[in-house]
């Protein structure tokens, strides 16, 4: 794990493994359990309401992705994508969620980022394997976002995938883009969590248009 996520999790408190040797798998990354955040004084009113924001910056149109990660064996993080179960109950199999809080960070070394709720169910297994896939999703997969925004059901189910190279984590057939990834760094963000990921491999099948968000509703390009 690089030095950064290191001395991140010592800061917050979090207990770190010596490093590991050449060929082990990426360390699991504390899930960071959400505490009490406050912006404003309890006496002092936010400056905008929830509603506000989400009117407002539902005017920015974003592309779609799908994040997965592979199944981690109680006791194992070795995120090899060989299909080991998390646990018993909903947990089991590969974790997977849609992202639209996705972007580029860095050339060099290359790195990518997305944002997470807290509150979510799915980023701690994400965590636990160390490794994830960023399915970039095209113009007519908005069924398959549907079915990874959805909590408590097999997001898997029917979903045709092969394990990313690197990683093995999920990557979903017919996207035209992918993105194989370590977990680099984790930082704080209010009531979501910024996951920083170092780019191991990628690939892109270079036609078709992409998944557009955009004001509550999935779009594409048009002449």
């Amino acid at each position: 794990m690089a030095a950064t996520v290191v001395r991140y999790l010592r800061s917050v408190g979090s207990p770190t493994s010596a490093p590991a040797g050449p060929g082990a798998g990426p360390e699991p990354v504390d899930a960071l359990p959400r505490p009490e955040l406050r912006a404003v004084r309890a006496d002092e009113r936010a400056p905008v309401s929830p509603a506000e924001f989400r009117a407002v910056l539902g005017n920015f149109a974003s592309g779609v992705t799908v994040i997965t990660a592979p199944a981690v064996e109680d006791g194992d993080a070795s995120g090899d994508g060989n299909g080991g179960r998390e646990g018993t109950g909903a947990g089991d199999g590969p974790a997977g969620f849609a992202c639209q809080s996705f972007a580029s960070l860095s050339l060099d070394p290359p790195l990518v980022t997305f944002m997470v709720a807290r509150t979510s169910t799915t980023w701690p297994r994400i965590a636990r394997a160390g490794v994830f896939c960023v399915n970039i999703l095209g113009a007519e997969q908005g069924a398959l976002c549907r079915s990874f925004a959805v909590s408590g059901a097999d997001k898997f189910a029917g979903v045709a995938h092969a394990p990313a190279p690197v990683t093995g984590s999920p990557q979903l057939d017919a996207v035209p883009a992918w993105i194989d990834c370590r977990i680099h760094a984790v930082h704080t963000g209010g009531d979501h969590l910024i996951v920083v990921g170092r780019v191991e491999a990628m690939g892109a099948a270079g036609e078709g248009d992409p998944l557009l968000f955009h004001k509550g509703r999935f779009g594409r390009f048009s002449d």
